[in-house]
């Protein structure tokens, strides 16, 4: 690939990416693909970012690593998710571009948010859908649904909003909706829609981020409120709990909803997502229940994610059941960086990989090291 100042060789090879991955998503859908299959795309939209993503090309020349080098897709530098605070990461002009998801800005200090720019939303929607169906809907084409967090028409910089938008466009069935607007949770609507599900004893769904269920809770427990959801009802989370005005684990909270709703534990899932990433990353209860009549609660990738977990001093690989700083490799990621290097902790085991948290202090170091190497790289 040669860059070319009119653009005409950059939409040319987007065009080819984007359908390459399309194509990937397509063929193994959320079945592990081959190392060979992963690993010869990873090292295509690399060399196309290398070749268009300028700040990203700085970082991988000041470690040595190009297309001509790379042996192999483990060898990718990940960006650190400082990075995108930081640096305009994108292959094509953000003038061009049809979105750009923002972080919420709530954590280390809050003014500067990481930005990922999206020339469009195909293959975004299609690394959202596909796993959705197969985690969270392994049993039905459809389900009625209640979004109690921000939809799309309400925040189009959140990669959640239209995460949630989609689903319901793609997955609800009728009496599917909307609870909540600028004034935050419609607890009146709510309240019917439940009712309405234990009147028709009709499986549904609740959607929404963590702290949205608390606040629910709290409304449902100062009304002396509690009901029976139909079996195969669900709930799906995800984030956590940093600026709630309730101190409370996960498990405590899914502890309540199961008293308050009816729905097990088994049957309530987690998403974790990234406004840097272009795909999620499931628990696999859902699906492990209705396929084997298990509960599986570890997470899984779909086949074109992969998930590393590296050394917190040195960002090389450890082994696996033991903890590390994670990196996610996400083909569908292909605008700006298909490695991400998290501050997260996790380790693999046989059956998938658990979350640990953030790392903090002496354990983030090599995240704090490679920020400090991005930012050098393109200094001037």
């Amino acid at each position: 690939m040669t860059a070319m100042t009119g653009g005409t060789d950059v939409k040319a090879d987007a065009g080819r990416i984007k359908q390459e991955i399309l194509d990937f998503i397509h063929t193994y859908g959320c079945e592990q693909a081959p190392d060979e299959a992963f690993d010869a795309l990873a090292r295509d939209v690399f060399t196309y970012q290398y070749t268009y993503d300028l700040p990203y090309r700085r970082y991988c020349a000041a470690k040595r690593i190009t297309p001509a080098s790379l042996r192999g897709w483990r060898e990718i530098p990940p960006m650190p998710v400082d990075g995108f605070k930081h640096l305009t990461l994108s292959t094509i002009p953000t003038d061009q571009c049809e979105a750009v998801f923002m972080t919420s800005g709530t954590t280390h200090g809050g003014a500067m948010r990481g930005r990922n720019f999206h020339p469009d939303l195909e293959v975004w929607d299609e690394s959202m859908i596909v796993p959705f169906r197969h985690f969270i809907m392994p049993d039905r084409e459809r389900i009625r649904i209640a979004v109690i967090s921000p939809a799309w028409d309400m925040n189009q910089n959140s990669s959640l909003s239209r995460y949630l938008t989609k689903a319901v466009e793609q997955c609800g069935s009728e009496g599917s909706g909307i609870y909540f607007d600028e004034h935050g949770l419609k607890f009146d609507g709510i309240i019917d829609f439940l009712n309405r599900a234990v009147a028709d004893q009709e499986p549904v769904m609740l959607m929404g981020v963590s702290s949205s269920y608390l606040y629910l809770l709290d409304y449902l427990h100062e009304h002396d409120l509690t009901f029976a959801l139909a079996a195969d009802s669900r709930l799906f989370d995800t984030g956590g709990f940093k600026s709630t005005k309730r101190d409370i684990t996960e498990d405590q909270m899914l502890a309540e909803l199961e008293q308050t709703l009816g729905v097990p534990r088994h049957h309530c899932v987690n998403m974790y997502g990234m406004t840097e990433l272009s795909s999620q990353i499931y628990d696999q209860n859902i699906l492990s229940w209705y396929t084997d009549g298990t509960s599986n609660y570890l997470k899984a990738n779909p086949s074109w994610v992969r998930t590393v977990f590296l050394d917190p001093n040195t960002l090389t690989p450890v082994k696996d059941g033991e903890t590390g700083v994670i990196a996610h490799y996400d083909l569908a990621n292909w605008n700006s960086c298909i490695g991400i290097l998290t501050e997260d902790l996790g380790h693999r085991t046989p059956d998938g990989f658990l979350l640990q948290g953030r790392a903090k202090g002496a354990e983030a170091r090599g995240c704090s090291i490679a920020v400090d190497e991005v930012i050098s790289a393109n200094r001037g």
